[in-house]
């Protein structure tokens, strides 16, 4: 006698005939709901798959050596100093030391040539350091150094403009000191905290957030009052802060429609059993059967 093998013995998904079934108004009440709700729900979850977000991560960077440059974007409007005097210096750590700096500089005369309007794009070490706007590569000092100024921008690095991210990294734009006294000096000390930033492809972008601290000072030496300029000192920081644009894997989004639609079912069948047999005990309880 053989015996024949049945896979449907392995169905865990047993049918009811639907003459065995019996449909309710709650039931139906309930089911339009708990369809509302997984479609809601699904929807939700479909934006929520779709969008991205970014994600942050801090750790210590020892990479960099002699060879690595970081590169710097100035623009600042001295609207009381003559273009012919202005000039950028550029000193460091490593022994660097540049006076009237030019190349990628461009000077645009402002107030009928009363005024000069400073932009400036070069490349520093990565070592403590400044820049300074000054008159100390002109050929012939003024007598009436007026360092007063309007700062339009200060960054390093790639220009972050077009990327969402909560982060400062040009927090001295509009900064305007133009109502200081003519013979200060003003000093900018900056801490620079190198940031990286990976979008979906997995490119990146190499700047630098920083914060600063400003003083202002009639300086003095044994020849009377100082030369006035404009100091940008700035120092780096090890730690490095990484941004990274992020989706929702689609194992994760499949996870949870299956937990939306089978939870949602789950406790919809709950509450419809419970309703039912709540309502057979108030009928039978009318009745007088309830024994």
């Amino acid at each position: 006698m053989t015996m024949s093998f049945d896979v449907r013995r392995f169905d865990v998904y047993r049918k009811v005939p639907k003459d065995l079934t019996q449909p309710t108004l709650t039931g139906a009440v309930i089911s339009i709901c708990c369809l509302l709700l997984i479609a809601f729900l699904f929807i939700s979850e479909l934006f929520d798959f779709m969008s991205t977000h970014i994600s942050s991560e801090l750790f210590v960077d020892n990479s960099g050596g002699p060879s690595d440059k970081i590169g710097v974007r100035l623009n600042v409007s001295l609207p009381r100093l003559s273009c012919d005097v202005i000039g950028l210096d550029i000193q460091d750590e490593n022994g660097r030391h540049e006076v009237g700096f030019v190349d990628n500089t461009e000077k645009i005369v402002m107030n009928d040539g009363m005024g000069c309007r400073f932009e400036g794009v070069f490349k520093i070490n990565k070592v403590p350091g400044n820049f300074h706007v000054s008159t100390h590569s002109a050929k012939t000092q003024p007598e009436n150094i007026d360092m007063t100024h309007v700062i339009h921008e200060v960054s390093f690095g790639d220009s972050m403009d077009s990327f969402d991210i909560k982060a400062d990294f040009n927090p001295l734009k509009n900064v305007d000191k133009s109502g200081a006294q003519s013979i200060e000096s003003h000093e900018y000390h900056m801490k620079i905290v190198p940031t990286i930033y990976e979008d979906l492809s997995g490119n990146y972008a190499n700047s630098f957030q920083y914060t600063y601290a400003y003083k202002s000072h009639i300086a003095f030496t044994h020849h009377g009052i100082a030369m006035p300029a404009i100091w940008f000192r700035y120092d780096l920081t090890p730690i490095t802060v990484k941004y990274t644009k992020k989706r929702k894997p689609f194992y994760s989004f499949l996870t949870m429609i299956c937990a939306i639609i089978g939870g949602t079912f789950s406790v919809a069948g709950i509450i419809d059993s419970m309703v039912f047999t709540a309502s057979n005990i108030f009928k039978k309880l009318e009745l007088g059967k309830l024994s």
